[in-house]
């Protein structure tokens, strides 16, 4: 299946205007990915998976990663990101997040665990 399967028009501006309007956490991650050799693997940013748009998705390894900041502390985030993910894991999709402040504090142990995520068998 393609990633843009049966996607409204609507969508597809949605995923262009996020990706036009990227946080300074997900820029940065987003250069950081794209410094460091990931065999076999490509990212897309602000990509839409089914009915969302992920922050970041490799295809090929079905891997999505979602960085989180001060909204996913707000009441009914929790359960909101909970939904979310349980939909991408029923497709396939393993879900990494990570707190923005991580991609500045540690952007190097971020890496590390996508790496880890990339190169360890789904279960």
């Amino acid at each position: 299946m393609k990633i843009n399967d049966g996607l409204s028009g609507f969508r597809r501006a949605n995923a262009k205007r996020l990706r036009a309007n990227a946080t300074s956490a997900e820029d940065r991650l987003w250069r950081a990915l794209d410094r460091v050799p990931l065999d076999k693997t490509h990212f897309r940013r602000q990509a839409p998976v089914g009915p969302y748009v992920v922050d970041f998705v490799s295809l090929r390894a079905r891997l999505v990663i979602e960085l989180d900041g001060p909204s996913h502390t707000e009441p009914g985030a929790a359960a909101k990101d909970a939904r979310r993910t349980a939909w991408l894991e029923n497709e396939g999709y393993r879900v990494l997040r990570f707190w923005n402040a991580d991609v500045f504090d540690n952007i190097d142990g971020v890496l590390e665990t996508i790496h880890a995520a990339l190169y360890r068998p789904s279960p």
